[in-house]
């Protein structure tokens, strides 16, 4: 695995996933692995869940692991090429990608869309440049349009919890209050349907299409009750428009998930990436009960991560 940005960048995600259960189990067996090396996570926007699980990882493979959050600690950066920079931008990424690969051996990076220009943001404009220009293997920690590393954990928490071979997993719109990114449902669904162990159905109010490149095999249903019954993992998200790229299309009916809502799907385990507006987008009184696996989920991004940067450490170094 020469970098790690989407799904593609897998050569077996089966095997990357039983490495993921094996570190859960044994998480400090290849302490050897990164000794003498070093990785800098690069931070666009704020985390808690990526930055720490990737963090621990790195320390488990005995990696020592540098944070930089750029837009609190470093210049603001420059991406357009040929840019006549006489404003507020004060280092060019052409400059600063390289200056990085001399200090580390790989480079987690996390970006964000702009949610302005889809077809900027659909073409991974920032982090590919970090791929061009650093010289070292990339590790997405986000991205415009993806979270791998979240997919990746999702797809070991559903391996271990599953109790048939190909489970119903429904992918759920869910309200919020102000627009978000289609990352982490772009990349559950393209996981999902990559993973092929799992009967996919995506349900959200007609407006919220994601683009089908991700979501082609899975069924599309725009009734949320009628999706979720009988599924086996309802994983919630919210999204804003792909068509209407960035808006946020009015909703009729209340689209939160609730206890009540759960009556025809009695045994479903809710999956959440984190961070998430109780009462907004999933109510207490699912988040609190036995229905929600969030804080697994959540442990479960220490083993995917230490996966990945196991596969990279081998293929490269």
């Amino acid at each position: 695995m020469k970098k790690f940005t989407s799904v593609h960048d897998t050569p077996d995600i089966h095997a990357l996933i039983e490495r993921a259960i094996h570190y859960k189990a044994n998480p400090l067996g290849d302490r050897q692995l990164g000794q003498g090396k070093r990785m800098g996570l690069l931070f666009m926007n704020p985390s808690m869940r990526t930055r720490l699980s990737t963090q621990v990882a790195a320390q488990n493979l005995g990696l020592e692991a540098v944070v930089f959050n750029v837009t609190q600690e470093g210049w603001a950066m420059e991406f357009a090429d040929g840019a006549v920079m006489n404003g507020t931008t004060v280092e060019h990424v052409k400059d600063a990608a390289p200056v990085l690969g001399q200090y580390v051996d790989l480079l987690g990076v996390r970006t964000f869309p702009g949610l302005k220009d889809r077809t900027e943001d659909y073409s991974e404009f920032i982090l590919n440049q970090f791929i061009r220009y650093s010289g070292v293997p990339i590790v997405s920690l986000e991205s415009a349009t993806l979270h791998p590393l979240q997919s990746l954990a999702d797809l070991v928490t559903i391996t271990e919890l599953r109790q048939k071979k190909k489970p119903k997993v429904v992918l759920t719109w869910a309200p919020h209050i102000k627009p978000l990114p289609h990352c982490v449902a772009n990349s559950f669904a393209q996981w999902i349907n990559a993973w092929g162990e799992a009967e996919l159905v995506i349900t959200h109010p007609g407006g919220y299409e994601l683009d089908k490149q991700f979501t082609q095999n899975a069924s599309i249903q725009n009734e949320q009750l009628v999706a979720l019954q009988d599924a086996d993992f309802v994983y919630v998200k919210n999204w804003s428009s792909y068509h209407h790229y960035g808006e946020m299309p009015p909703v009729e009916g209340n689209w939160m998930l609730t206890r009540e809502k759960l009556r025809t799907a009695p045994e479903a385990k809710v999956m959440h990436c984190l961070p998430v507006r109780r009462n907004v987008e999933l109510s207490d009184d699912v988040l609190d009960s036995p229905h929600s696996i969030v804080t697994r989920q959540a442990g479960n991004r220490v083993w995917a991560a230490q996966a990945v940067l196991a596969e990279i450490m081998k293929t490269n170094f």
